[in-house]
């Protein structure tokens, strides 16, 4: 691939050919679920860690090449100061982002805690998941987005199967497509049919910047723990993922993620 003054840099070459590998299978997700329709405009939200980055810098990619026309508005939510996730420089991974993408990135901040729904003993993961989701629709609903795009990745897919199966003894994961509040917003997770093994090399091949400090609670959560359990399974059946990936595909047949809602 050549640019106007001869070939490209290698490691912006290995960047393009990259990118375009990852592109197909968020293509794939677009077509299949309908994730990106003409007009859309899309909030996407960055964390500043690998998988939001990742889905950000693919969604821009696309936009010169899907047959839709769609806006972009990243939006990074800052956390409270009683959240167990410790910020990270929000103003370096602004400026990241305008020169890698050419998009401004948003600052919003989280709300502080004040008896937020949930039964007791819940982790501390799901309310504070709940109140940087309520940032980000109400972000939406301020800057005009219709879409709102998280970085959830196809491991993500499985270990929520895992849960469920597990703790509700029934095949389902997350959706790729989620409409909320009578279908005022659609929530869409266009990297559902890509391995967080991609993430983390496109993280290396575009030097991402630092991630924000590691969640204080997350490790503790029930999730990491499905996923070493999802590492144990893959070391003495190296399919254990992909089954559960099929088996998610024909609960999705059965089911189809347009008619789903919440809120």
């Amino acid at each position: 691939m050549d640019g106007e003054g001869g070939p490209l840099p290698s490691s912006e070459a290995d960047l393009q050919r990259l990118l375009y590998f990852l592109s197909r299978k968020v293509k794939k997700a677009v077509r299949e679920f309908r994730l990106l329709e003409e007009g859309d405009r899309v909030l996407v939200a960055v964390s500043g860690g690998k998988d939001s980055l990742s889905l950000l810098l693919l969604l821009r990619a696309l936009q010169g090449e899907l047959p839709v026309r769609y806006e972009l508005r990243p939006v990074h939510v800052c956390p409270a100061e009683d959240a167990p996730c410790r910020p990270g420089d929000p103003f370096a991974l602004k400026q990241w982002v305008v020169e890698r993408t050419g998009l401004e990135l948003v600052l919003v901040p989280m709300e502080e805690a004040r008896g937020e729904p949930g039964r007791p003993g819940q982790s501390p993961c799901f309310h504070c998941a709940w109140r940087r989701r309520k940032a980000l629709f109400l972000a939406a609903d301020r800057l005009g987005c219709n879409k709102v795009a998280l970085a959830h990745h196809a491991d993500d897919v499985a270990r929520t199967t895992l849960m469920n199966l597990v703790n509700q003894g029934r095949v389902d994961t997350m959706r790729p497509r989620v409409a909320f509040f009578g279908g005022r917003f659609t929530l869409i997770r266009p990297l559902f049919f890509v391995p967080e093994k991609d993430l983390a090399r496109l993280a290396r091949v575009a030097r991402f910047p630092p991630a924000p400090p590691p969640c204080t609670a997350a490790e503790a959560s029930q999730r990491a723990f499905m996923a070493r359990i999802l590492e144990e399974l893959e070391a003495r059946q190296p399919h254990a993922k992909a089954n559960l990936w099929r088996a998610v595909e024909r609960c999705g047949r059965q089911s189809p993620p347009e008619e789903e809602s919440e809120g």
